[in-house]
């Protein structure tokens, strides 16, 4: 899969404030956009390699299939995102809308999707969940999109269903439902991802495997020699929470840090 110029892309998460017919929407898209806008143009001046779009502040979340109102908000400022940051643009509708997300890339011009759950079944805050990974790929291909799937394999906030190992999950969801890059991820947002959990992944498939929590300076120099990319969400907000804000130093302060290990 070739889709960033670094070999071992940095991509930031842009959480989105709660967005129309969400409970915590607070009643202004262009505030909505405004905030987006304005980490877009932080992780550009960092030179970040990727950007995940998703409707983080949309609890609770559905558990499959979103309202209109959610996936046309997120297909506008996603647009937007895509014109200003240069680089590989990825949507994600939570809690596990892949269908959603495909037509949001594709409508805004973005190049990947990622689905927390592709193929198996987790049990999840929302209940139980199910990859759609048939109808993901069947969609694809009838909208002619090329746009790259990054599938979670036993994903954070989730137990995954069945006595399946990871190495199994991660062999099926990129055999058998086609995914192109995998995410490896720890217990919950922002937790540290098991170096046990990567490397069982690693050795299981061929695919790209991405840590998907839990990365910082403390431990990049480490993570660095055993992924294949680094999804950060939690440690660019102030206080390294992930409901806050960006904080541009945290950003700086990585990225200073990634790139003097290079």
């Amino acid at each position: 899969m070739k889709l960033f110029d670094n070999h071992k892309p940095v991509i930031g998460c842009i959480h989105l404030l709660a967005l129309p017919g969400a409970p915590k929407y607070e009643g202004s898209m262009e505030k909505i956009l405004d905030a987006a806008l304005m980490e877009t143009e932080i992780y550009t001046q960092y030179h970040l390699d990727g950007l995940i779009v998703e409707n983080f502040r949309d609890v609770p979340f559905y558990p499959t299939k979103l309202p209109p109102e959610t996936i046309a908000a997120m297909a506008v400022i996603a647009k937007k995102i895509t014109e200003i940051f240069n680089g590989p643009v990825g949507i994600n509708a939570l809690r596990n809308d892949a269908s959603s997300a495909l037509a949001v890339a594709v409508a805004s011009g973005a190049h990947f999707i990622r689905v927390n759950v592709h193929t198996g079944a987790a049990l999840t805050d929302q209940g139980t969940v199910e990859g759609k990974a048939f109808e993901t790929l069947r969609l694809k291909k009838s909208l002619q999109a090329d746009i790259k799937i990054f599938a979670d394999v036993h994903v954070k906030h989730a137990a995954a269903l069945g006595n399946r190992s990871i190495e199994q999950e991660a062999t099926d969801a990129v055999e058998r439902g086609l995914a192109d890059a995998l995410i490896v991820s720890g217990s919950g947002t922002g937790a540290a991802t098991p170096i046990k959990d990567l490397e069982r992944v690693k050795q299981s498939v061929q695919a790209p495997v991405f840590i998907g929590s839990g990365t910082h300076p403390g431990n990049l120099q480490e993570l660095y020699n055993l992924a294949d990319g680094f999804i950060v969400g939690s440690f660019f907000k102030k206080d390294g929470k992930a409901n806050n804000l960006l904080d541009e130093t945290r950003v700086k302060e990585f990225m200073d840090f990634y790139h003097s290990i290079q």
